[in-house]
């Protein structure tokens, strides 16, 4: 009879059965993993072999009476193991001659019987295992396959779509642009900015599924269709096949305002986000950008009035629902307001018109629909809808009409490149120097040990401006710069003679900007030009005129204004000059201030006197910023000098005559230059 043993399997053991029936297999042990379970298995506690105590004795006691004795030859120890063997050897010998005749006399071999293992449960678990699998499996298939059978004939049944229509494809090309992840059966997206480093409560979430052929027949196209899916808002295309879910709270479009203020006046405006309006036949793409727009300008108006409410300035900002408030100059104020539509009472079919009240809020009103404009925030604040301009003050914007502000395109442009360097810079840390260094750490905070700085340098330095602080400065410097341009236009308006050309450098930062301004008289332009450049910052303007001299002004626009026209009427007296020399003239004396005249209400006066080349003619010109240029002529020898007994000579006779003044404004010339060089010319001949 044979003898038949069952063995342990030798594959891994099965931790989980899929629903395709695929095997999930306990990965086998490594080397130490295995030389630590065997290890395991060892007790340490004992020698090996069980000897009592009274054994240990016996053999103590024998070695006690054994004397040492010497081995009377080196190899005594090798004979006696050699005998042994021996010994050993010639028994089996004799035990083989024993057993070997056959049949067999005295003694028989029998094999050696092996203990049977204990039966487990472990195998008929598994085929349980298997078998269930199975049938999961099987389910699965059947489902698919009957998914597949209606899919095929759905497809009979209508006509083809195109390749791009596909469900798949198009959520392939969903995939390619937005983060998708699948919840159980469910496709889920995320539209928040947290991988830009964004902190913002609302977690952004859209769903996806596909749409069917009923759901698309409920919609009106053009008519702003709502899903029954409650309380989220359903948008699809009539021709796209993915039907995207987002939150009530991101429907719509939304925008950041930001306008500048003086009394009733409104100076400026910009906007950080366009605001279409989203209708009902808005593709996904089109669709996800603008949930993610409203969720952006949310964010971003929350982070604004939470600086708003920490910062503490000379005069508070004011933060009432969705607008803030900041005064930047005195009588100038900046509003900053979140604009919202969810889209459920706009037009339908007509155009709105634009609205903006004196708190800077802009609403629009419906026309051809009907619509009332409706508030939606989740913030607690209300928000309001409208639309503003966007290419200009001609532009329109979502069927809406031409808005009355005068867009600023450059404060919209640095506006922008703010916050994208915020969120650029809350991820990107500049790497540590040496390695072992901090992340994170500035250039200017490495350098701060070799270079000695103190405790106040430090904390400093450690100081970081908020959002609305940058907005603030940046539309500080945008107001100033468009009044210096103000002011320069208008003067060069008003005079044209001398001209005003003023240069503004294209390559500016949000917070700088420099011009050039150029005076010079038509015709004469090689004869002088004065130059001078004014740098414009936040709050001050700081001139270089044409000798080098510095000259820091405030944010009032008359002190620029004074300073440009003592620059004109030095530029007279010194265009003056230049040309007298040209002609042959010679200059007698000049004088920049004048202390005597009429007084100037602001600066002084200046003065020249000229005398022809034969010396029998002089020429006085005075000329002040705020007085116009008066000429006085006056000629030798005197036509009224008589000889008498206390003046006798004829050499007195040559001393000037009184000052004759010329009515220059009547004379011929294009210009004050051109009027002088025909009177030099005349008095010389």
């Amino acid at each position: 009879m044979a003898d038949i043993r069952l063995e342990v399997p030798a594959e891994n053991s099965v931790l989980e059965v899929l629903y395709d029936g695929s095997e999930l297999h306990q990965q086998p042990p490594s080397m130490s993993e295995h030389l630590t379970q065997l290890a395991r298995k060892i007790d340490f506690t004992t020698d090996g072999e069980e000897i009592t105590k009274e054994e240990k004795k016996e053999e103590e006691e024998e070695e006690e009476k054994q004397p040492f004795q010497q081995p009377h030859w080196p190899l005594e120890d090798v004979r006696n193991k050699i005998r042994q063997a021996l010994t050993e050897v010639s028994v089996l010998h004799d035990l083989l001659a024993v057993v070997k005749p056959k049949p067999p006399q005295y003694m028989v071999l029998d094999q050696v019987q092996a203990e049977a293992p204990e039966p487990k449960a472990y195998i008929q678990f598994l085929a349980l295992k298997k078998a269930s699998g199975f049938k999961a499996a099987g389910t699965i298939l059947l489902n698919g396959a009957e998914r597949l059978r209606t899919s095929q004939a759905e497809m009979g049944r209508t006509p083809s779509r195109p390749a791009g229509q596909d469900f798949h494809i198009e959520l392939l090309r969903l995939r390619q642009n937005w983060r998708l992840k699948k919840v159980g059966n469910t496709i889920l997206g995320d539209l928040s900015y947290r991988s830009a480093g964004s902190m913002y409560r609302h977690m952004g979430i859209f769903e996806v599924s596909k749409a069917d052929e009923s759901m698309g027949n409920s919609l009106v196209p053009g008519g702003g269709g709502t899903s029954p899916m409650s309380p989220q808002i359903a948008a699809r295309s009539h021709q796209s096949s993915l039907r995207v879910t987002v939150p009530t709270e991101l429907t719509g479009s939304a925008y950041i305002f930001v306008c500048i203020k003086k009394d009733e006046e409104d100076i400026c405006s910009a906007q950080l986000t366009t605001s279409d309006f989203v209708s009902g036949e808005t593709p996904w793409q089109q669709k996800l950008e603008k949930a993610q727009n409203v969720l952006f300008c949310k964010e971003l108006f929350s982070q604004l009035a939470r600086e708003a409410v920490k910062l503490t300035p000379s005069i508070p900002h004011l933060v009432v629902g969705n607008q803030i408030t900041a005064t930047i100059f005195p009588g100038i104020h900046l509003l900053v307001g979140l604009c919202h539509s969810d889209g459920k009472n706009a037009p339908k079919g007509g155009q709105g018109g634009v609205s903006v009240n004196s708190s800077g809020v802009v609403g629009a009103s419906g026309m051809a629909g009907g619509g009332s404009s409706s508030t939606n925030s989740n913030m607690g604040a209300g928000s309001c809808m409208g639309g503003g301009n966007i290419g200009g003050p001609s532009a329109t914007l979502g069927g809406l009409g031409p808005s009355k502000y005068k867009h600023e395109h450059d404060l919209e442009h640095s506006l922008h490149q703010l916050l994208h360097r915020v969120y650029h810079n809350s991820f990107q840390h500049p790497l540590p120097h040496p390695v072992y260094a901090y992340m994170g750490m500035s250039k200017r905070r490495r350098a701060a040990g070799p270079e000695g700085m103190d405790k106040t340098q430090l904390v400093n330095m450690m100081k970081e401006q908020t959002l609305l602080e940058q907005i603030i400065r940046q539309v500080q410097h945008n107001f100033l710069r468009l009044r210096t341009m103000y002011v320069i236009d208008q003067l060069a308006a008003e005079f044209k003679d001398p001209l005003i050309v003023s240069h503004w450098n294209a390559f500016n930062s949000p917070t700088r900007s420099c011009v050039k301004i150029n005076i010079a008289t038509q015709g004469y332009d090689s004869v002088l030009r004065t130059k001078l450049v004014i740098h414009i910052s936040e709050r001050s303007l700081k001139c270089i005129c044409r000798d080098g001299k510095i000259m820091t002004m405030s944010f009032e626009p008359q002190e620029l204004r004074n300073l440009i026209l003592c620059q004109i009427s030095q530029h007279n007296m010194a265009a003056l000059q230049c040309l007298a020399r040209y002609t042959g003239w010679t200059v007698l004396s000049s004088e920049q201030n004048v202390g005597t005249g009429a007084i100037e209400p602001l600066g002084n006066a200046s003065t020249v006197m000229l005398a022809s080349p034969s010396g029998n003619k002089v020429i006085g010109v005075h000329s002040g910023p705020h007085q116009r240029v008066s000429v006085m002529v006056s000629s030798s020898p005197r036509p009224d000098f008589y000889p008498s007994t206390v003046v006798s000579g004829q050499r007195w006779e040559h001393l000037g005559a009184g000052w004759q003044e010329v009515r220059h404004d009547r004379m011929e010339g294009r210009n004050f230059l051109n009027k002088m060089e025909l009177l030099m010319a005349a008095l010389t001949a």
